[in-house]
């Protein structure tokens, strides 16, 4: 079971081996998580979205990280062509959690994918979320981020309810 602990704030500050995006399926770095990516970690990042893109919503994939403080960064597809929803955020972390086994990124962030422009509800979100990362195998240590104070407490909350 992979270890996940809660954080509060901007996700791009981690410092780990990869950070996942809440992406479209185009994998074009527009608002919220995506846009603070594209703005810290430079244009590089974007060039490979360019270049894999797209993919299908629930699938992931795979970019260097620019100037960001890690490794790499996992676009998991959570909407686009189809809007999110809980399935898809089930099949984005799953297509996730995947990528950094097979690349060996062992200390990841997840934001909370599907809430910002998908629209979907936090506390659902959360449990659909914690459901898979809970379910991911031990080498994994996991930073679920909140971007509010709000976030982060219906995180923690839905943590608590498990353990």
């Amino acid at each position: 079971m992979a270890r996940i602990q809660v954080a509060q704030g901007d996700i791009t500050e981690f410092a780990g081996d990869a950070i996942v995006n809440a992406a479209n399926n185009h994998l074009i770095l527009g608002s919220g998580v995506a846009g603070a990516i594209r703005r810290r970690g430079g244009p590089s990042i974007q060039g490979e979205c360019d270049r894999h893109g797209p993919i299908r919503v629930g699938e992931a994939a795979l970019t260097g990280a620019g100037q960001l403080p890690v490794r790499k960064v996992i676009h998991a597809a959570v909407l686009g062509d189809q809007p999110a929803t809980l399935d898809t955020v089930r099949s984005a972390t799953q297509a996730a959690l995947r990528l950094a086994l097979e690349h060996r990124l062992y200390r990841l962030a997840f934001p909370l994918l599907g809430t910002g422009v998908g629209g979907l509800g936090v506390p659902q979100v959360a449990e659909v979320m914690l459901d898979e990362l809970e379910a991911a195998p031990d080498p994994l240590e996991i930073t679920l981020y909140g971007y509010s104070q709000a976030d982060a407490e219906a995180i923690r909350q839905a943590l608590a309810r498990r353990r």
